[in-house]
This record gives structure tokens, C-alpha cells and sequence, in this order.
């Protein structure tokens, strides 16, 4: 009876060990993320190093007890030489065989960038963990706080054989993904003022050249911990950051950008992540004067010089140019003036061809505008309701490249273009009728209104002065297309309609579907926003 009672309680105590262990491992690291419950249950270990790394004054306002202050302000932006490294690390308690958790106070790029450097500088990825959520979690689940020093630890021993420079990407590398982004992949960790131009700390206000912008903030819930790897993908997925192709991130001085560095690649896996560490502050200072863009897309605009120099008499007679104009007003205003070597298609013929692409696509052949090359459509008067519908036709019948032609005739001749005459054109040779075909791509009309298919939801942005009577079934903000222009017939700054956008609530992760009773107004906002680098936008046919 005993032996029995023995071998039971030897089960039982088996088992008990066994919900312990399971419960253990349900808060257990989840790769390099630490839950804050298991740092509460385990973080008076001595295998157990925890980091604050958020700037000094922060660190001394309130920090978990027992945390080494070990701020990125130690070192900075610039580079450090990988003795002075480790001789920083060791200070902080760094040692081989010791797991290292880093936090901040919530906001993930202090933490991230110290992950990045411990990591670059070669400590097991094994052993260093980012805290999910920081302080902040660690408040909301009644952790300690206290504003004691925390006496300086044993010196550790980590000694940095070898820094992998590959975890960064260099100047040149990324001068080269702006002009082929196609090939990789440039983010911009930074919040919409940065991007627009509204903020410019470093004397130019805008982005790199074809940067994405995803704001850190955007990868992290409201108590701070990281997104589920499943609602990233869908992020990245819409705004066109794929894992099958480098992927460089950057920010203002290499830390927000250390937030996407770390989710892309240790979250979800992306096998070609680097850091931009000398970021938008090494760029705008380059002796170079490299450019900055405050809109996503300003070549889906030309100016009097880029027409006149690409589509003159000199580029056209050496057979370089590239492009063709498409006036679309009346053939009397045409024939009146009109921008050198133009074909006239009026705004009414566009608008009656609505539903007819490929009647439309007829029209322009034997008017001589060629799919394959790009077509600056011009209204004498930028963006308007006439140009920004030809638009929408031409980008609907698949032409390689469709922009608009921001300036008005007055403002082109006053920069020196001399306009054409009806007596010029009969000068002229005739144009030969140019192959066309109807893309295959996908139409950026849609007919009707049913629920998005993709992995984002369908706002309707009604585009008229008022909305109109007969609403979609969906969300509806309203963003009236004139706001978005001003009197000269350009778009408003792109930091300007940012802020129209946001206080109308027009969402980034949506699919945008413009519409209003002129089709015309409608097509205004699908190539406003186009040209902010909102991702899926759409015009409602009606």
C-alpha cells in the first residue's frame, strides 16, 4: 500500500510539474520578443540582464528595478569603432550566456535600435529579446516602478569578433533602390508630417526619393506591444512591401527606422531587411544636394520645361522623345494655341466613351497618341475636371505612362514656350494612325459596390462640392475635389492635403474608391490621391 501511495504521488507530482512547465512555456520568449509576464516571474535571475533604453532623463523619471540605463544617446548616430562598442556593453552588465531583455518606455524604437546594435555587434540572437510593449505594458499589468538608481552592474565579458555590417545598407545602395524600386524596397519609418514635408528638421522637408511610408507606430497596438504577424502582412501586403526583394528602411537619424528593421525581419521573416543607419540626416546633407519628394508620385505632373525639353522640335528630330501631349480642349481653343506636336482629343469624347474603352482606344490611334509611351494630357488650365478624366481613361486603356500637365498656357508662354497655331499643325505632316490595345491590366473603374475582396475594407470618398443624394452602401467620407486644387490649377502642397485627408478620415489601409455625379470631380481625387502614393484607389462608375 505504500509502494502504491508512493508511485501515485510520484504521478501527481509528475503531473504538477508538467501544467507548470506548460504554463511556464505559454509565456516563454516568443522569438525575439519577450512577453512581459515572464519578465514579472523571472527578472531576478542573475542569467537575466534587462535594458532600458530610453534617453536618461526617461530612464531616471520611472524605470523596472534592477534595469541598467543603456540609451542609443551613449553613442549616437555616427559611427563607433567595435572596441569602444564593447567596452560600452560590458559596462552595462553584456555578457555571453546571459539572456539580455531591452525595453523603453512603449514607444519600440529606442529598444529596436539597441537590438540592432547588440545584434549587428554579434551577441546571440539566442539570448536577446525585445520586452513586448515596454513600460508601459509592464504598468498596465501592475509591474514595479521605481526612480532609484540602479547600482552599476558587474562588468560583463562580450567580446565583439566580428560586426555584421551586412544588418546595414550604405548611402550608395540606397541612391541606387530610389531610382529602381523595383528591385528593392525603401521604407520610411517616419509620421506623415515628415513625409509631406511638414516637418523639416533637417532644413528640406519630404522623403527619399520613392520611399513607402510606413510610420513605426503603425506595427504596434494601442498598449504597444507589436501587431500580430498576421495584420503586419496585411499592411505590408497593401502598400507593396514584398519579401521577395531587399528591403531598406530609414527615418530621420537611423532609430524609428530600427521598428520596421526588426518586425519585417524577426517577426515576420522577410530574408532581406537592412538599416539605413545614416538615414534622411546623412541624405540632405550629402554635398550632392540629393532630392527630397514631399508627393509620392510628382512625375504624374510636368512642368512647361520638362514638355518643352522631352516633347520639342531637338529631342523628337533625334528620335529620343518619348512621349506625346493630348489637348483636351474644344478643336476651336486648340486650334487657337496649343502646346507644340499635341493631338486633340476634346474632354467631350472621353466623356462619351466612358463605358466604350475600346471605342475610346480607336479614337486615340488614329489621332496618333501612342500607348507606349507616355502622354501628357493638357487642359490649358493643369488640373482640372477635363485633364484629370483623360487621365483616368488613358491610365483605364493600359498607356505605359500617363501625367498631367500642371501649367496653364499663360504660365507656359510667360516661361517661354511658343504655342502652336491650326496653321502650324496643317504645316505639319500628317500623324500615321498609332498601334493601340486595351491593357489587360487591372480597371481602375468599378461598376458596382460590393464588399472589397482583398485584405482591406472599401471607403467611398464622395468627391463633389456636396455628397450626392444616392450614397454607396459602406463607409462614406466626403473630400470635395476643389479643396484638394488650388486657383492656378495645381495641387495643393502634398502637407496640405494630408491634413484634408486625415480630418475627413480618410483611411491609408483601404481600398479608395472615388465618386460623384461628374465623373470628372471624381477622377480629381483618384489622381490626388494617386499622386499621395495612396496604394489602391479606384473611381465608382455612375
Amino acid at each position: 500500500m505504500s509502494r502504491f501511495r508512493k508511485q501515485w504521488q510520484a504521478l501527481c507530482l509528475a503531473g504538477c510539474l508538467m501544467l507548470v512547465q506548460a504554463a511556464f512555456a505559454a509565456d516563454a520568449p516568443r522569438g525575439p520578443l519577450m512577453s512581459v509576464q515572464w519578465l514579472l516571474e523571472n527578472r531576478g535571475r542573475e542569467d537575466v540582464l534587462v535594458l532600458d533604453a530610453s534617453p536618461p532623463p526617461m530612464h531616471a523619471a520611472g524605470h523596472i528595478p534592477g534595469a541598467v540605463s543603456a540609451s542609443f544617446m551613449s553613442y549616437g548616430v555616427e559611427d563607433v569603432s567595435p572596441a569602444a562598442m564593447r567596452a560600452l556593453f560590458e559596462a552595462w552588465g553584456v555578457s555571453t550566456g546571459r539572456r539580455v531583455v531591452v525595453y523603453d518606455q512603449g514607444d519600440p524604437m529606442w529598444a529596436t535600435r539597441l537590438f540592432f546594435d547588440l545584434h549587428r555587434h554579434g551577441f546571440p540572437l539566442a539570448d536577446l529579446f525585445v520586452l513586448d510593449g515596454g513600460l508601459h505594458k509592464w504598468k498596465e499589468l501592475g509591474g514595479p516602478v521605481t526612480k532609484d538608481a540602479t547600482p552599476a552592474p558587474p562588468k560583463g565579458d562580450f567580446p565583439v569578433a566580428a560586426v555584421r555590417e551586412e544588418e546595414r545598407v550604405r548611402l550608395p545602395e540606397v541612391f541606387a533602390a530610389t531610382g529602381a524600386p523595383e528591385k528593392a524596397t525603401l521604407v520610411e519609418a517616419l509620421d506623415p508630417g515628415w513625409h509631406y514635408g511638414e516637418t523639416a528638421f533637417f532644413g528640406r522637408g519630404g522623403h527619399i526619393p520613392n520611399a513607402i511610408m510606413l510610420p513605426a507606430n503603425d506595427l504596434y497596438n494601442a498598449d504597444r506591444t507589436f501587431k500580430s504577424p498576421g495584420e503586419m502582412r496585411r499592411m505590408l501586403g497593401h502598400l507593396g512591401i514584398r519579401p521577395d526583394r531587399p528591403v531598406y528602411t530609414y527615418c530621420g537619424g537611423g532609430v524609428a527606422a530600427s521598428v520596421p528593421w526588426f518586425a519585417l525581419k524577426f517577426l515576420l521573416g522577410y530574408p532581406d531587411v537592412r538599416l539605413y543607419v545614416g538615414s534622411a540626416l546623412e541624405w540632405v546633407r550629402d554635398e550632392r544636394g540629393l532630392p527630397v519628394w514631399t508627393w509620392d508620385a510628382p512625375y504624374l505632373m510636368r512642368d512647361t520645361a520638362w514638355v518643352g525639353t522631352w516633347g520639342g522640335r531637338t529631342m523628337r528630330m533625334y528620335g529620343v522623345s518619348r512621349m506625346g501631349v493630348v489637348d483636351v480642349r474644344e478643336a476651336q481653343a486648340f486650334a487657337f494655341g496649343h502646346v507644340p506636336f499635341a493631338a486633340n482629343v476634346p474632354a467631350s469624347v472621353f466623356r462619351e466613351h466612358l463605358a466604350s474603352p475600346a471605342k475610346l482606344a480607336e479614337i486615340l490611334a488614329q489621332a496618333g497618341v501612342s500607348g507606349a509611351h507616355e502622354v501628357v494630357v493638357d487642359s490649358g488650365a493643369g488640373l482640372d475636371r477635363d485633364s484629370a478624366l483623360a487621365f483616368l481613361m488613358l491610365e483605364r486603356l493600359g498607356v505605359a505612362k500617363v501625367s498631367i500637365f500642371r501649367d496653364s498656357h499663360d504660365k507656359a508662354v510667360k516661361a517661354g514656350m511658343a504655342l502652336a497655331t491650326d496653321a502650324d499643325a496643317k504645316k505639319s505632316p500628317a500623324r500615321p494612325a498609332a498601334p493601340y490595345a486595351v491593357s489587360a491590366r487591372p480597371d481602375p473603374v468599378i461598376a458596382g459596390t460590393a464588399p472589397a475582396k482583398g485584405d482591406v475594407p472599401r471607403v467611398f470618398v464622395a468627391a463633389g462640392q456636396e455628397k450626392p443624394a444616392r450614397l454607396p452602401e459602406g463607409k462614406v467620407v466626403h473630400v470635395p475635389y476643389a479643396d484638394l486644387v488650388d486657383a492656378e490649377g495645381a495641387p495643393r502642397a502634398a502637407k496640405e492635403v494630408w491634413k484634408i485627408l486625415a480630418k475627413a478620415g480618410v483611411p491609408r489601409y483601404a481600398e479608395l474608391v472615388a465618386f460623384s455625379d461628374d465623373p470628372g470631380e471624381a477622377a480629381v481625387a483618384y489622381f490626388v490621391l494617386k499622386l499621395m502614393g495612396f496604394p489602391d484607389v479606384k473611381v465608382l462608375a455612375r
